[in-house]
């Protein structure tokens, strides 16, 4: 099993090879495919195998098979969901992390490379505006960033009997605040999904009024999930409003910022997310607007003494836990003992290039966003049917559909439906659909390293040719 030197550089070559291909032919490939994808699937299917095969043969099957068929979230036409990209530096920090495979669970096991992960929480604490006591750790994504700030919230503020505290979030909340809510113990029914403003940010008069109204049943308001960047259409709630409001009802304010909190390295996005760093506790996702592979979450908490209180246990097993204030064992604010060496895939490619490239980049995103909206509006002018934008972009996500005069809500929806088939049939971009008040729409998110104003511009050209042809 351990390779010598010369065939674990026969590896990496044929792996290089295979790499440099997939990437030189990004911009040419399918931003979506499904042919043949039950065959694709079931070309995997095999038992498990006594003896080996050559590593052409094995690297073959995986890009040739394997990596060709679903959404090509890797390349510049990946404008669904919410895209990152996966960045080359990255894929290069886990090779290191992987063959080194130092322990970073406990501080005393490798210090220095746990400190790397503690130095890359106080960037990301600084970056909100977070003071010196506040801490964090990173996880594979945002779902398990929000259960951890759910349960910090509920062992710090609601102790053993909670089955009466209540969390109030948005009714544009990811599903993941839910899940986390479930999972961390709360009836589904604890969880109240408050009103949105025509820019689809959380009501804080009508979440006050919610809050009253359950005080005066007997319910025990707990905390409130703020969103800094709803997956829907990227709005950013009112987070000093919330603050004051979370101040003076007592309430914990958690922001899942999984997708918008990245924004804080511009200076539009510093005003559009003003009062992030009056939340107890953010949600960040490196693999989102940080452009890193997935798998690369984040939970800060203004409070690190919180996390421990929420997570410390101990073991007769254990190496020595830190003493020193100056150190943190990351088994001890987090849900993790084993886990991998995640924060080298963020500490390199920042070593490597600095800040000021990620701030560019998220810049262009802004402005990218900010002319489809502005060219989509003028398209309405040219189209039979109205081309309504039914959200913004606050940050770099923005949503839109056609509406056909006469035509009832149902009649729409699919008319919106053959609409986005239409946009993604040759192939060039992908977009994705979402409900909104019952209405289906279409979502465009800028957001992949790889995405430039040239694919932007043949995305609004297809959704030009789709609105004629319907119309015809």
């Amino acid at each position: 099993m351990e390779l010598s030197g010369s065939a674990l550089r026969e590896l990496l070559e044929l792996s290089l090879e295979q790499l440099e291909l997939f990437l030189s032919e990004l911009p040419n490939q399918d931003a979506w495919n499904d042919d043949q994808a039950v065959q694709a699937a079931r070309s995997v299917m095999e038992p498990i195998p006594e003896r080996g095969r050559p590593a052409e043969s094995v690297l073959r099957q995986f890009f040739s098979t394997a990596v060709p068929v679903g959404l090509n979230t890797t390349g510049p036409g990946y404008l669904a969901y919410v895209p990152g990209g996966g960045l080359p530096q990255a894929a290069v920090a886990d090779l290191l992390a992987g063959i080194t495979n130092r322990f970073v669970g406990i501080w005393s096991a490798a210090p220095a490379v746990a400190q790397i992960e503690a130095t890359v929480i106080r960037w990301f604490c600084d970056l909100i505006g977070y003071a010196g006591t506040a801490g964090g750790f990173l996880t594979s994504g945002g779902s398990l960033a929000n259960l951890s700030a759910i349960v910090t919230a509920r062992r710090i503020r609601a102790g053993e009997d909670f089955r009466q505290a209540l969390i109030y979030t948005s009714n544009q909340a990811h599903h993941s605040v839910l899940k986390a809510a479930v999972l961390a113990g709360f009836p589904v029914e604890n969880v109240r999904n408050i009103a949105t403003d025509e820019r689809w940010r959380v009501r804080p008069d009508a979440l006050a009024a919610q809050l009253d109204r359950d005080r005066k049943a007997g319910g025990r308001p707990l905390m409130i999930v703020a969103h800094a960047g709803t997956t829907n259409t990227g709005a950013v709630d009112d987070l000093d409003a919330l603050a004051e409001l979370a101040d003076r009802e007592r309430l914990w304010l958690h922001a899942d910022a999984a997708y918008g909190g990245f924004f804080m390295l511009t200076e539009r996005g510093r005003q559009c997310l003003s009062g992030l760093a009056r939340a107890d506790s953010v949600t960040l996702d490196p693999h989102k607007s940080l452009f890193l592979p997935y798998g690369t979450g984040c939970l800060l908490v203004r409070d690190q003494q919180h996390l421990r209180q929420a997570h410390a246990m101990d073991g007769d097993y254990l190496p020595t836990l830190s003493d020193d204030p100056e150190f943190v064992d990351f088994s001890q604010i987090s849900p993790e003992l084993s886990r991998d060496f995640r924060a080298l895939r963020i500490w390199l490619p920042i070593q490597l290039h600095g800040v000021a490239p990620f701030r560019r980049l998220l810049d262009e995103k802004l402005d990218l966003a900010r002319f489809a909206a502005a060219e989509l509006r003028a398209l309405d002018a040219e189209l039979v049917d109205t081309l309504e934008i039914v959200a913004e972009p606050q940050l770099s996500i923005l949503a839109f559909r056609l509406r056909r005069k006469g035509m009832d809500r149902e009649a729409n929806n699919r008319l919106n439906r053959r609409f986005l088939d239409s946009i993604n049939a040759p192939r060039r971009v992908y977009l994705n659909s979402t409900m909104l008040d019952g209405r289906l729409v279409i979502r465009i998110c800028v957001l992949s390293f790889r995405t430039h104003l040239d694919r932007v511009r043949e995305c609004l050209e297809l959704i030009r040719r789709a609105a004629r042809t319907l119309a015809e």
